[in-house]
């Protein structure tokens, strides 16, 4: 079948902005700089690349350009994050794109697919970028101090030829050691046309060492390239955000052997089905399910709980969390790299590369913004002397700081990381946001559709009340005969019923099931029914007065159930889907935050209205098949705008897929859901849903801050330039203080808590 391109294919960039105006600094080789990725299809062994110099969507850019000429690639998928490219592709096709890659000077470097769990989110070179950055200072330590001196020759010595070449030798080394990099790329980049920080600084640094401004030349390189480290180590702390959380999962786990002995082994090397010991204090190393002990489990890395949740035989438990009480064993049920916490960091990965709409927006801007500043700048350099009578030095001079100042990458990088600091935000308190459009229009929902089983409700029956009718058996024969024909049922009503009595000690015979009506049975020599209104009514057992109550129930929300005799009547059970304890509170918060909630099911109008009004929803729809569920959301879109529909990602597809924002609740462990939804609630808790809301609202004021910083520094600093009151070293560390100001004003998100 087609292979499916993403937006990483090898294809021209539509937004200009994406192919050249993009930051190009190390800071870009976090996720926060991240373009799009995509799965790459069927990508074979040696089909994976790492491109240590790959920085930024920039470089992408290049390199997807260049491949583009090349026919036969069917799928390319870019983890700038982590400097990464597999290449889908025949052999032979392999080898052109290699060497089409090394010609426009980058070095792909092919290395064999880790297995383990840390390198399946992204884990695989954590240390050899630690290794890379410990260079990298050392190296730009002696830059600057070589810089310093050239800084200080030029102040102190005599103005002789000697002297003079002694610091243009100390800036030449000092820029060669820190610029190098920026050299090879900007040239790169001016020869294709094209205006990125490169080669901004580039000619900036060029034409400072032309005019003889040689100790400023050097000094404002290491300066720069000391900003792009520091800026990189900050934006880092976006990307681990996420991938923090996989360290939370143990390396190792103890597996039961065949002959009954526990071994200890890597959680990579642990088999489907295997039986896996955790003992108290210990976190789970992978997902499964308990089949003997008791615990409580702290399940915060995953659903976001704060509360620890109880866990018994037959119960899912995930890797990652934390066990706090009992001893268990469990059956492992899924592979390390496919635990749950292994696809939240993989889809939040994913999210990581979506493009928000105000990244859209400061693509078209940047792209317009640093070809007008070069353009000034030229302009500067030439006409300043002519029509303002300045010296032709000092208005060349003006013009270099004016490019320094015209680096796009404060503007570029406010918006990702901002965006990254949002998702990472979220996925900790177990709302995982499939892209950044999600997450900054979640902020302009009007109304939003609440399936009522396991949304509001808990999607599991219990019994709520039940009473003896007249005196023809006591309460505790009742309750006995009833616990004892519900208990040999399988019907979810019949389970309720048995839950909800106390267990009872009477032998039944004869016992056969009523098919959609309920169960008979003899006891003790009597033959008694427990079933439906249905049943009842064709055994001529209603009377008025049993009807209205019946009647009262139904209204309720109820399910109805009748112990019988062949005599009469005996007791009424009324079972029902209660609401959770939080589904009131949070509707109030989503009403509090102007967003109209409407309750659709399946379920009768009644039980609807009688759910509705016990959760404090004004409107509710009952009797809904999934056409009439896709029909009331557009109904809802037109009345009230962007509308959101929770659902369980299966039933409900057709309206998920209609409404702006589709939500997914309770998804943990579930693959299903947390593909179908473009929002996935870990747990069932619908405040979740308001957290995410109010997440988005920040995410607005904190994108807009950080663009209003971005933009004002640079203006200010023009200002200076073009008054001669700005130095090229100043115009670096303005152009380092408003990357770090954005950076940290986005990282604030990271710091959201419930109720921000």
């Amino acid at each position: 079948m087609p292979q499916h391109i993403s937006t990483t294919e090898a294809k021209p960039s539509a937004n200009p902005a994406q192919d050249g105006d993009h930051c190009d600094r190390e800071a870009c080789g976090s996720a926060a700089c991240a373009a799009p990725t995509a799965q790459a299809s069927n990508a074979g062994v040696g089909s994976r690349f790492r491109i240590a110099t790959m920085d930024c969507a920039t470089e992408e850019a290049e390199i997807r350009r260049e491949l583009d000429r090349i026919p036969g690639i069917r799928n390319l998928n870019f983890r700038v994050g982590e400097r990464s490219l597999a290449i889908d592709a025949p052999p032979d096709v392999m080898a052109q794109a290699v060497a089409a890659i090394r010609r426009i000077g980058f070095d792909p470097q092919p290395f064999a697919e880790e297995v383990s769990a840390e390198a399946s989110v992204g884990h695989g070179h954590d240390h050899d970028d630690q290794h890379d950055a410990n260079s990298s200072l050392k190296r730009l330590g002696l830059a600057l101090g070589l810089a310093v001196c050239a800084e200080l020759a030029a102040f102190f010595l005599p103005d002789t030829l000697p002297a003079k070449a002694l610091g243009l030798g100390l800036a030449a080394t000092a820029i060669w050691l820190a610029g190098f990099d920026v050299y090879q790329k900007g040239l790169n980049a001016l020869l294709r046309g094209r205006l990125n920080i490169n080669a901004l600084m580039t000619v900036a640094v060029t034409g400072a060492v032309l005019i003889g401004q040689w100790p400023e030349a050097a000094m404002v390189m290491a300066l720069y390239a000391i900003a792009e480290l520091i800026e990189a180590r900050a934006v880092d702390r976006a990307r681990n955000a996420i991938q923090g959380l996989m360290a939370m999962a143990p390396e190792q786990a103890d597996v039961r052997q065949a002959d009954g002995s526990w071994q200890t082994v890597g959680v990579a090397s642990v088999a489907l089905d295997a039986v896996v010991r955790v003992r108290p204090g210990e976190r789970v190393p992978l997902d499964g399910m308990l089949i003997s002990g008791s615990t409580s489990i702290d399940q915060a890395p995953v659903t976001g709980e704060s509360i620890p949740v109880d866990k018994a035989a037959g119960d899912p438990v995930f890797a990652g969390t934390i066990n706090q009480t009992g001893s268990f064993e469990m059956r492992v049920t899924a592979a390390a790299s496919n635990s749950t916490l292994a696809r939240i960091i993989h889809a939040v990965e994913q999210a990581q590369g979506t493009r928000a709409p105000t990244q859209g927006f400061v693509d078209r801007f940047t792209a317009v913004y640093t070809p007008a500043v070069f353009a000034i700048a030229l302009a500067v350099a030439l006409l300043g002397p002519l029509v303002m009578g300045w010296a032709w030095l000092d208005a060349a001079y003006k013009a270099l700081v004016m490019l320094v100042i015209a680096c796009p990458c404060a503007l570029v990088i406010s918006t990702p990381v901002t965006v990254v600091s949002g998702l990472a935000a979220a996925a900790r308190r177990g709302i995982l946001i499939k892209g950044g459009v999600y997450l900054e229009e979640a902020r302009k929902l009007k109304a939003i559709a609440l399936d009522k089983t396991g949304t509001i409700t808990e999607g599991k029956p219990k019994l709520v009340a039940w009473e003896t009718l007249g005196a023809a058996i006591d309460r505790a024969r009742a309750e006995a005969v009833a616990a004892a024909l519900a208990g040999h049922s399988d019907h979810p009503v019949s389970k309720a019923i048995a839950q909800g009595l106390e267990s009872s000690a009477l032998a039944i015979e004869e016992f056969k099931a009523l098919v959609g009506r309920g169960v008979e049975a003899s006891v003790g020599g009597a033959t008694y029914v427990l079933g439906n209104h249905r049943l009842i009514h064709e055994r001529g057992q209603c009377s008025s007065a049993l009807e209205a109550q019946l009647l009262e129930h139904e209204q309720a929300g109820r399910t109805v159930t009748l112990l019988a005799s062949q005599e009469a009547v005996l007791a009424l059970f009324a079972v029902a889907d209660t609401i959770k304890p939080s589904s009131r509170e949070a509707v109030a918060d989503l009403k509090s935050l102007g967003i109209q909630p409407v309750m659709l099911t399946g379920d009768n109008q009644a039980t609807a209205t009688a759910i509705a009004s016990q959760a404090g929803i004004d409107e509710a729809r009952g009797n809904l098949l999934p056409e009439d569920k896709l029909a009331a959301i557009k109904a809802l879109q037109a009345e009230h705008g962007p509308t959101a529909m929770t659902g369980d990602g299966i039933n409900d597809a057709p309206a998920l897929a209609q409404a702006d924002i589709g939500v997914a609740m309770g998804a943990a462990g579930t693959d299903i859901a947390m593909e179908a939804a473009d929002v996935v609630v870990m747990n069932d808790d619908l405040r979740r849903i308001a957290e995410t809301v109010r997440l988005s609202q920040r995410t607005h004021r904190v994108l807009w801050q950080n663009i209003s910083l971005a933009l004002g520094i640079k203006a200010v600093f023009l200002v200076l330039a073009l008054l001669g009151h700005a130095t090229m070293w100043m115009a670096v560390f303005a152009d380092m203080g408003a990357s770090l100001l954005v950076v940290g004003n986005g990282l604030r998100l990271l710091r959201t808590r419930s109720g921000n």
